[in-house]
């Protein structure tokens, strides 16, 4: 069995690692390629996609606060709203958060390509773009962080703890750089340092859709929370996973606004916008110039520690999803076999760290890393807009497993917050789609596309599964669904 290892600190640490990262160093700076004419506006987008991230959150807490077990969003879909939903939802998810592990290792190599640069080795930091460079290390990633969830959660802890010291610390000393200066002292440090201005190119027009359409892609930047839910069959105590999701998801939240401001208090965003277009970027490298050679490389150094610690987070929940899709008998018997001596799943973890691994490859022979991050989102929305959905649906599906929830225990309440939930998270899967099919990209590589053939492939697994439980004499839905599975 799994074992209760992991306390307040560790989970908490985890849902930092999954959203502290990407989310905030390069994200909200990209955005200015992906949605050209946000501006300076992209703070106040991240306060419009928090409030449906942290309503989905509650709805998360919950939930676990009643099923503290491995796989926490497909276990809570699939016991208190429908078994196929759920499992369709979760497959998902599971795809698409394995498509963003390989994204965020395909991003942290630009971030040794700044580091380098910065320490004073120019002529360097284009050979780390080269594809037969910059894929494999983007893979070593990968699997030094499968080794680390492999060998055991006391080993997990004690690694994502260290690295979410500096996912916090880089960014603090980054905000105090920016507060502390303006667009007109970042022109003269790029004078002083002889540093090369972008390319002119003509700015963007600001539109209402390109907001929304911003909106959306932010909110990717809160789902890290679900790590901790994924992460419930090894907490040390279930009321812990409530605790931590509400902490995490408002202590970042607060955390990205304060510092998106302070960066682009500094930087005018149309410097960020063209330097977008020639290569991708990131909050340090754009900071650079205005701190010191050394505290640039050392805050270049923590913020890549700090990118490659959400492989570390999410491959942990990942693998864990996997787990219990096999614990529950829809995928084969060895995804949950534990290992003897580390505890851990090994056999799901290391088929998590392959699809990472196709993820890198995708992104490089696809030039962008865009299509991962819209797959991700729409998968993230469908799954919060079911975790909502199961919180009504919860008392009558399963009145014996909902007798167990200890957070936020008004019924009124938790249907307020539910329904609000899901008209936000509605709008925003609506608005996700419309962008995504008036894109360019041809039809077979746009992200809804690929989403509906996961969706299709989901449902014909577990109706054959179903089936095949059926003819053996099973009933899924009692001897399976009706229950948690046995630690």
């Amino acid at each position: 069995h799994l074992v209760r290892a992991l306390g307040l600190l560790g989970l908490l640490c985890t849902a930092l690692s999954a959203m502290v990262g990407v989310g905030i160093n390069i994200l909200p700076f990209m955005l200015q390629r992906a949605q050209p004419g946000i501006g300076a506006l992209v703070p106040v987008a991240f306060v419009v996609a928090a409030v449906p991230a942290m309503l989905a959150a509650l709805c998360y807490a919950v939930l676990s606060s009643a099923m503290p077990r491995a796989g926490g969003s497909y276990v809570y879909a699939t016991r208190a709203l429908n078994p196929l939903d759920g499992f369709q939802a979760s497959f998902a998810q599971w795809f698409g958060l394995s498509m963003g592990m390989g994204v965020v290792a395909y991003l942290t190599v630009p971030m040794l390509r700044d580091v380098i640069v910065t320490a004073g080795w120019p002529q360097l930091g284009p050979v780390i773009d080269l594809g037969y460079v910059r894929v494999p290390l983007a893979l070593l990633a990968i699997w030094t962080f499968w080794r680390l969830n492999y060998i055991g959660i006391k080993t997990y802890e004690r690694t994502v703890v260290i690295l979410a010291t500096a996912t916090i610390v880089g960014p603090i000393v980054m905000s105090i750089v920016g507060f502390l200066n303006s667009p007109a002292d970042f022109q003269r440090a790029l004078a002083v340092k002889g540093i090369v201005m972008p390319p002119v190119a003509p700015l963007p027009t600001f539109t209402p859709a390109v907001f929304f359409g911003t909106c959306v892609i932010l909110f990717s930047s809160f789902i890290g929370f679900d790590a901790i839910a994924q992460a419930g069959g090894e907490a040390k105590s279930s009321r812990d996973l409530p605790r931590s999701i509400v902490i995490a998801i408002t202590g970042v939240g607060i955390y990205y606004l304060i510092f998106t401001t302070a960066v682009y208090h500094a930087i005018p965003w149309q410097h960020i916008y063209r330097v977008s277009l020639v290569h991708d970027i990131s909050a340090p490298a754009l900071m650079a110039p205005l701190m010191p050679s050394w505290l640039a490389v050392v805050i270049l150094l923590a913020v890549t520690a700090a990118i490659l610690n959400a492989v570390l987070g999410v491959m942990l929940g990942n693998s864990r999803m996997l787990y219990a899709f096999a614990a529950d008998r829809v995928f084969p018997a060895f995804l949950a076999k534990i290992h003897p001596k580390y505890r851990t799943p090994g056999h799901a973890i290391t088929i998590t760290a392959l699809f990472g691994s196709a993820s890198v490859i995708g992104c490089h022979l696809g030039g962008d890393f865009f299509l991962g991050v819209n797959l991700l989102v729409l998968s993230m929305i469908l799954n919060f807009l079911l975790m909502a959905a199961a919180v009504i649906t919860f008392p009558r599906v399963n009145p014996t497993l909902y007798q167990d929830v200890n957070f936020l225990r008004s019924r009124t309440t938790q249907v307020g917050v539910a329904i609000v939930a899901i008209a936000l998270l509605a709008v925003l899967l609506v608005i996700q789609i419309v962008i995504d099919l008036r894109s360019p990209m041809v039809w077979y590589l746009k992200s809804t596309t690929l989403w509906i053939a996961m969706m299709a492939a989901a449902a014909v697994v577990f109706l054959g599964f179903w089936r095949r439980l059926e003819r053996s004499g099973v009933d899924p839905r009692q001897e399976i669904f009706n229950q948690l599975p046995q630690e």
